[in-house]
């Protein structure tokens, strides 16, 4: 099964991957303090919708749709979290003109549970209908959109912080922040505590959702850099799911316990990966950013398995150095060069933020709330059961990408995904308008099946894939930047949709009234976002990052980009009288690989740490054209240690 998935190391491997996978998997768990936040305080304000079948019903139904009209909608959603006005789906006109999906106040979260009101309704004199208390929708409304709010700016923290501290060094601060986020949170008396706990946790889950793709992209061999990435959004995921199952047990609770015991539990993974980071090593592609070349070779020794002085583990070093210096030639690594700059920055930035955007607009946070209200026509009205339910297909979707991106690669998985996302969409908007009125539990079976295909095609491929390409397109000189600023351009479409929505599908003065054709719309999304792909995302799979720059270089068009074989060395290139002062040669094509035995290379900065190894570097006062035939006689025969079909490159 291995090999079938991609998965065996090639045999002209040097080394062992084992430990960069290990290490790997464990970064990946940050995403269980993303999902597992996400998923505490999930679906604020909705609740069991009930289809009302007779008059009476309907105009009931209408007048709580009015007295709900400003309340807030929490998205229990895979990616991010969505607060959207009740209004949209409360609204009468939702289905049909003779449907309404009535709204009640407490479903799955913390925020549901009656100690949680009775202990924070208290401080602002809000009831219920019957009398009791209950959380203000303003109230509820900013502890939703706080956390967007502090994760928008941990993300756009993490490149200069990522960039100055480390990304392991940065992946504690960020841990801590969240940690001390959980603390304000459970020991919270009053909304503005619970607010700064929320806003510190969000802070930490922005930065933890840079940074996670970010090392793992920089530490992983090439053969399974997809896959351990793609456990990443695995992880959050399984964040949701434990949430759920947490909510399920804490409900049961009678004191305050009931939601100090799930916000308090946040700390477990948070400090278990606090542990881990410690003993982790910090990316070698980072160290080298940073000139640190002998800590970078340690990393690397670590990361590989092998000796400091091992040809392979040298000549992958040297490569990173080399493919550096040359960025660095091509301009500066400022926000500016982002947009502008060389090699091709400006179309690897609208590619990464046009897929983080397009994953949004594929309409699955809409979709993971509005699936429940099928739930309830199917016999399913628990909250927490219906949640449960999603959250468990949602986990087991995500396995599928995992086990084929290395396979299938990035292009094709995201296609495959957006037009089964597409198909679904489209499919549930015409039944849904046709059958609107219709309230068979067959009918929302049916429904509730093309939900769950389309969460399918998400989860196994736009929600973990896309995190795959943005941690992997960037140069090294600016990759923290460009992902910092494509990860807030998620957390700032998500808050916008969130906001323009409740217009679009409410009925009355002043909205769209589109009502379940809104269905049309993310289908359309998921068309155009196969365009996209086709015409934007480049194949990464099985190359290295830095033949990544190569490929942008040299290939025009991403359509053809599956057919790329790398045939520069960046260190070769160095050799045959490139400079870090001046550009390679225009059209310098060179080969694929290089051995430790053509070059001189110094590992350090001259001091007692420094690695040297002795490489024939031909500065003997020959001619050039003596250089060049000395080195092609040289790699006639296979060179020492018979590493002529070892695959450097990692």
């Amino acid at each position: 099964m291995a090999i079938a998935m991609g998965w065996q190391k090639p045999d002209n491997v040097a080394g062992s991957s084992a430990p960069a996978i290990m290490v790997g998997l464990f970064v990946a768990s940050g995403g269980l303090l993303f999902g597992y936040d996400t998923g505490t305080q999930g679906n604020i304000a909705g609740g069991s919708a009930r289809r009302k079948r007779n008059k009476g019903d309907i105009r009931n139904g209408s007048d709580l749709s009015r007295r709900t009209s400003h309340e807030k909608l929490r998205l229990d959603s895979p990616t991010m979290d969505l607060s959207i006005p009740a209004h949209f789906i409360a609204s009468h006109h939702f289905h049909s003109q003779k449907l309404t999906i009535s709204l009640h106040r407490a479903i799955n979260g913390i925020l549901a549970m009656t100690e949680f009101k009775e202990q924070f309704g208290k401080h602002t004199n809000c009831h219920d209908e019957k009398g009791a208390l209950d959380i203000c929708t303003k109230d509820s409304s900013i502890i939703v959109a706080i956390l967007s709010a502090g994760t928008a700016l941990g993300a756009l923290l993490a490149a200069p912080t990522g960039d100055s501290l480390g990304r392991r060094k940065t992946l504690l601060v960020a841990v801590g922040i969240f940690c001390l986020g959980a603390i304000f949170q459970v020991c919270a008396n009053n909304i503005d505590l619970l607010l700064v706990g929320r806003f510190l946790a969000g802070i930490g889950v922005g930065l933890i959702s840079v940074l996670v793709p970010l090392y793992q992209s920089e530490m992983a061999p090439k053969w399974i850099r997809g896959t351990l990435v793609c456990a990443y959004q695995l992880s959050i995921t399984i964040g949701l799911f434990s949430a759920s199952v947490v909510n399920i047990l804490a409900s049961k609770l009678k004191d305050s316990s009931a939601y100090r015991i799930p916000l308090g539990l946040q700390i477990v993974p948070a400090i278990i990966l606090t542990g881990g980071l410690l003993l982790l090593p910090e990316t070698p592609r980072f160290l080298v950013k940073k000139g640190l070349h002998a800590e970078a070779g340690l990393s690397l020794s670590r990361l590989r398995r092998l000796d400091i002085t091992h040809p392979a583990l040298v000549d992958e070093l040297q490569e990173m150095i080399a493919n550096h210096q040359y960025e660095l030639t091509l301009g500066p690594d400022s926000y500016k060069d982002i947009f502008i700059g060389s090699p091709h920055l400006g179309r690897r930035t609208f590619t990464g933020c046009g897929l983080q955007m397009l994953q949004q607009l594929t309409g699955i946070n809409f979709i993971m709330y509005y699936s429940t209200s099928f739930f309830d026509g199917a016999g399913v009205e628990s909250p927490y059961t219906k949640s449960l339910i999603i959250n468990v297909i949602n986990v087991v979707s995500t396995i599928p990408g995992l086990l084929v991106i290395e396979r299938w690669g990035r292009r094709k998985l995201l296609m495959i995904g957006a037009i089964g996302m597409a198909g679904c969409q489209l499919l549930m908007a015409s039944f849904d308008t046709a059958t609107g009125q219709s309230y068979e539990k067959a009918s929302q079976t049916i429904l509730i099946t093309f939900c769950a295909i389309n969460i399918f095609f998400f989860a196994a491929s736009w929600g973990p894939v896309v995190w795959v390409v943005t941690s992997e397109i960037y140069p090294l000189k600016v990759r923290a930047k460009a992902m910092s600023v494509s990860t807030a351009s998620n957390w700032l479409l998500n808050f916008g949709i969130g906001y323009s929505v409740p217009f679009l599908v409410g009925s009355g003065p002043g909205n769209a009234s589109f009502g379940p054709k809104i269905f049309f719309i993310w289908g359309a999304f998921c068309i155009l976002a196969v365009f996209f792909v086709w015409c934007n995302v480049y194949e990464t799979s099985k190359i290295s990052l830095e033949q990544i720059d190569e490929m942008y270089e040299r290939v025009n068009h991403a359509w053809n980009s599956k057919s790329f074989e790398p045939s520069w060395s960046f260190q070769q290139m160095l050799n045959d009288g490139w400079s870090p002062s001046a550009q390679p040669p225009a059209g310098h094509e060179l080969q694929t690989t290089t051995t430790a035995s053509s070059a001189d290379t110094t590992l350090g900065d001259g001091d007692a740490s420094s690695i040297t190894v002795n490489q024939n570097n031909n500065n003997n006062g020959s001619s050039p054209s003596n250089n060049n035939n000395n080195n092609n006689d040289q790699n006639k025969g296979p060179p020492p240690m018979a590493m002529a079909n070892v695959d450097f490159s990692y």
